[in-house]
């Protein structure tokens, strides 16, 4: 006997399964909120070095500001003040003839940065300097969140598969919320990347955790909306996140707003069931039966009681040990798990990278940094309820090979088009940005699905850290610009085209049943 047939016994979909996805859906709204967080509590807002040291008593003292930054500030080979020199003394010759600079002496910033606070009132780049050659550091604030994002979801996917989904989500939701506020108050840069690797290291399980465990609890019919529906989360929270970026304009409050929705799903998850099929697969029998009677009752299910009998349950499970503990060597012990795991890694890794590579390097808007966030956000929205229609129509293998193909497509297009064409080039890449919008949003799916239960959460555990390194490697690509201009268009469009490759080779799960053991895939 398989657990959808206990599952339509009492309603595969029904307000159980609606509460289910409703707690999961409050829960994931922080996720894009601090995983684009960098976008703002890192920003680099306009500077020059302080002046402070030309002050001579005299004629400096009487210029304006202007006046002060045009013979104490360097200018560019463009003609823009230079952030990270300064003059050695006041070029006062400069008033008459700005443009006749050359030769005066510079020297790097002596006594810091003055910024302009006209869009931020702090941010971490102002607050520890985080300029000029301390700009790597700026820049590993990101890196740092998304390695503990990488490491994070291998722990939560093996603790969730042998303490179960429900326990480990809230000590996702706990430690995650505690760590972002701690963040918060940091007094030093080294203290605030810490905190920021064990708030990403601990904000994944909720993702991971969540998305397997509503998908558990759908019957098949209904598991692609439930897939979509979660995905949506991350829509509006980046949609709500633009507003939030755009309110609070200091580093430490934005942390703390973006975070305030944990409180919430924290206080909700006493309703969160756990999963019965995990229950069932690790032979907790009378958990899975209350928890299924909960549910028949919820969704007003009737003759239940045959298919919720001990023996019934039991049966569902026979060729793997009950109680014994899975770990990520089974995704690799047998043949079709190795291929299994082996093919969905690499095509997490290739969603990612072209994901996040497009991501970054969308420009031409000439919008502000708020709006760009609101548009990269509501881009994905048509792109979601498309996929919505597309996974029954044509499968979840042909909508990921089709959605990692045309990524690919609109990244080739784009390096024929010529630079001086900026509006054509942001559209085919916006459009880019929207495929692979969508191959994210039903590789989330298709994974889950593709896995068997017993090792489910450490399959999405390993495939999400295959992700974060194609996070962590989209900006390295794209500094490839300065070998070729068009190098890094050329390898995202090679890595789309890879992933769509593999993503023909997986099989295809619509309507078909999970499977529930190792047994099961070896068996296909």
């Amino acid at each position: 006997m398989k657990f959808e047939d206990v599952l339509a016994a009492v309603n595969g979909f029904g307000r159980f399964q609606i509460m289910v996805s409703v707690i999961s859906f409050i829960g994931r709204f922080t996720l894009p909120c601090h995983f684009f967080l960098n976008n703002f509590i890192a920003a680099i807002p306009s500077h020059h070095c302080d002046l402070s040291l030309l002050e001579d008593g005299g004629r400096y003292g009487n210029l304006t500001q202007a006046q002060k930054l045009v013979v104490g500030v360097p200018v560019r080979g463009d003609g823009s003040p230079d952030s990270c020199r300064m003059f050695l003394e006041p070029q006062y010759h400069l008033l008459m003839n700005s443009s006749n600079s050359s030769g005066a002496p510079t020297v790097p910033c002596q006594s810091g940065w003055v910024y302009d606070n006209s869009t931020f009132k702090t941010t971490l780049t102002s607050e520890w300097d985080l300029v000029c050659d301390q700009r790597g550091k700026n820049k590993a604030t990101a890196t740092i969140f998304f390695v503990g994002v990488m490491f994070g979801a291998l722990l939560f996917g093996s603790l969730s598969d042998k303490f179960g989904r429900r326990i480990m989500l809230l000590v996702s939701y706990v430690s995650g919320m505690l760590f972002a506020i701690a963040s918060a108050f940091s007094t030093s840069y080294v203290m605030f990347v810490v905190l920021r690797f064990f708030t990403g290291f601990c904000i994944t399980g909720i993702v991971i955790i969540s998305s397997v465990l509503t998908v558990e609890w759908v019957d098949i019919e209904h598991r692609k909306l439930i897939g979509v529906v979660d995905s949506l989360a991350w829509t509006f929270g980046s949609v709500i996140f633009a507003g939030l970026a755009y309110l609070v304009n200091e580093w430490r409050w934005l942390i703390v707003t973006v975070t305030a929705p944990v409180f919430f799903a924290i206080f909700i998850w006493r309703w969160m069931p756990e999963s019965a099929r995990w229950l069932i697969a690790n032979g907790q029998l009378e958990k899975a039966q209350t928890y299924l009677k909960r549910c028949a009752r919820m969704n007003r299910a009737d003759g239940f009681s045959e298919a919720l009998k001990m023996e019934t349950l039991a049966s569902i499970v026979v060729t793997e040990k009950k109680g014994r503990v899975y770990t990520y060597l089974d995704l690799i012990r047998t043949p079709n798990m190795r291929s299994l795991a082996s093919r969905t890694g690499i095509l997490w890794f290739c969603v990612a990278t072209t994901f996040y590579g497009i991501s970054f390097n969308i420009t031409g808007f000439g919008l502000n940094m708020y709006l760009t966030q609101l548009v990269y956000a509501l881009i994905e929205l048509p792109t979601k309820i498309s996929v919505y229609y597309l996974l029954d129509v044509i499968g979840r293998r042909s909508s990921m090979t089709g959605a990692m193909l045309m990524s690919g497509t609109c990244l080739g297009i784009n390096i024929l088009i010529p630079d001086d064409m900026s509006v054509a080039r942001t559209v085919v890449a916006v459009f880019g940005k929207a495929f692979s919008s969508a191959s994210f949003t039903i590789l989330i799916l298709y994974s889950s699905e593709l896995f068997p239960t017993v090792v489910r959460q450490n399959g999405m555990g390993f495939n999400s850290s295959m992700a974060r390194m194609g996070v962590a490697v989209s900006p390295l690509i794209l500094l490839l610009d300065e070998v070729w201009k068009h190098l890094p268009q050329v390898i995202l469009c090679s890595t789309a085209m890879l992933g769509a490759m593999v993503a023909r080779t997986l099989r295809e799960t619509r309507n078909r049943c999970l499977a529930e053991t190792i047994e099961d895939i070896e068996n296909l």
